[in-house]
């Protein structure tokens, strides 16, 4: 069902569900993270995001923040305060209708250890990372909610755009992944693929073999991959 024909009821416990499933899964801990989505003009607007300092396993739908088209909040409890960037990616990627953002381990290690480049923080080592998620450039560090993360993030999506490339997410160093889908689950789902590359670099001691060229662009032609 396309996001603009799904109800705010529906909507909210998408984000509910998503949320859960992240946090028993371990790819949240804590307070941390969040997840907001675009609420279609058929039912009034705006944004739906999780509240701030709220755990994702413990969400409630009547309990997430709803924001008019402008980011004001008209219900709900406290918006988380990262709505800011999740809007600039709303307005710069017009594929995104939901956006999450976790500390998943494996990617904050990652950035510790050093990604591999500004531009991939881990290479092309496996098909479905190449098709599912794409380029991930890196973010350098700055201090959550600093405003230059969303003007980063911002350039980034038209940067890649600019070359005929879908950006699907973005690492923050230090912090986490911003991923951005049409749906919840095809969010979580980039965000799954992503963690799992990172996991699967990481445990290879950062050394497998890229894929080469050739079996990229066959992923191109079969596949539509944009790499």
């Amino acid at each position: 069902m396309p996001v603009s024909d799904r109800s705010i009821e529906f909507l909210s416990r998408e984000v509910c569900r998503v949320g859960k499933s992240l946090f028993d899964r371990g790819y949240v801990h804590g307070s941390t993270g969040n997840i907001s989505v675009r609420i279609p003009d058929a039912s009034g607007g705006g944004f739906l995001i999780t509240p701030t300092d709220a755990c994702l396993g413990f969400l409630e739908p009547s309990r997430l923040a709803r924001l008019d088209a402008q980011g004001v909040q008209v219900s709900g409890d406290r918006a988380s305060k990262t709505l800011a960037l999740h809007q600039r990616i709303y307005s710069a990627s017009s594929e995104a209708s939901c956006v999450i953002h976790t500390h998943s381990s494996y990617l904050v290690d990652l950035t510790l250890r050093g990604v591999w480049s500004a531009h991939d923080i881990v290479p092309a080592i496996t098909p479905y990372f190449v098709m599912k998620v794409g380029h991930v450039p890196l973010i350098p560090y700055f201090r959550p909610g600093d405003t230059q993360v969303a003007d980063s993030v911002e350039r980034l999506i038209k940067e890649y755009a600019s070359k005929g490339l879908q950006l699907r997410a973005v690492m923050c160093e230090r912090l986490g992944p911003q991923v951005w889908s049409d749906t919840p689950s095809g969010a979580m789902a980039i965000l799954e693929e992503l963690e799992e590359t990172a996991k699967l670099w990481l445990r290879g001691n950062m050394s497998a073999v890229p894929l080469p060229e050739n079996a990229i662009e066959e992923l191109r032609q079969q596949f539509n991959a944009k790499w």
